[in-house]
């Protein structure tokens, strides 16, 4: 199944506001100008019942802290179901979801239209979870005061995949996490900087060499940074020489060669 070639977003969220920051600034507001992603905003104020516009309430059995009710996000999303003309995945953001990583992203960018729930306060009642949502995702172990902020980040990252979005299609495959290693070093003129200067590799035109050592940066970057990641990983032979060969340099600098082991 291909990335999807326009994908139609409808955002849940008291803020509607806030994602000013991707509708006018950087790739988002580019894929915007261009169609490839679609905003549409509900907001469960304008669903509330009450002549307050109230969307949340106090806990049952009590403690801190108000809860969102499921009517007025429920009446929201039944708004944005009917918008979207189509079958539609719901995405609720939350710290208790599954942690959002690049295969979540990348099969999230298949799907034509999404729509992303922005919780607040202590979150939402867990019978609308349980009734109009799809998926959980989390973006880490750590708490947010809205989910406004958790879906610009998985709409961003969602929109990078998308044909046409970045200015080299294959920009995006260089990306870290994407072959499930970090990515190398980067560099860009002058040459040198505080002494520091550019490997000389990158300075040789010899693409083969670059592409040897950018495998090699990749590879010694993960091991030294996040070495988890190598649990999900099959390295060939080359590959594993490779990482060797990265390691015995690092070892003859600033690194003893036995924190690889």
């Amino acid at each position: 199944m291909s990335f999807s070639l326009s994908l139609w977003c409808g955002i849940i969220t008291l803020f509607p506001e806030m994602f000013q920051a991707i509708s006018n600034h950087g790739i988002t507001r580019r894929a915007l100008v261009r169609d490839l992603i679609q905003l549409h905003f509900w907001n469960p104020r304008d669903f509330a019942e009450d002549r307050h516009q109230s969307v949340d309430d106090r806990p049952y059995g009590g403690g801190p802290g108000m809860v969102m009710g499921v009517y007025p996000l429920r009446y929201a999303i039944s708004a944005a179901r009917k918008a979207a003309n189509g079958a539609v995945k719901v995405i609720y953001l939350s710290p208790q979801g599954r942690r959002l990583d690049n295969t979540s992203i990348c099969r999230l960018a298949k799907e034509p239209r999404l729509i992303f729930i922005a919780g607040r306060y202590e979150g939402v009642d867990e019978r609308l979870l349980k009734l109009e949502v799809d998926e959980e995702l989390s973006l880490g172990d750590y708490v947010l005061s809205g989910g406004e902020l958790a879906v610009m980040v998985t709409i961003d990252a969602i929109t990078r995949w998308l044909p046409n979005a970045l200015g080299h299609d294959a920009s995006v495959q260089e990306d870290s996490f994407v072959a499930g290693l970090l990515d190398c070093p980067h560099y860009t003129r002058p040459e040198e900087v505080d002494g520091l200067k550019v490997p000389e590799v990158l300075l040789s035109g010899d693409h083969a060499a670059i592409a040897r050592w950018r495998l090699k940066q990749k590879l010694g970057r993960t091991w030294v940074r996040r070495r988890d990641l190598f649990e999900k990983l099959e390295l060939g032979s080359g590959e594993q020489a490779l990482l060797q060969e990265f390691i015995h340099e690092q070892a003859g600098g600033k690194c003893d060669e036995s924190d690889y082991s």
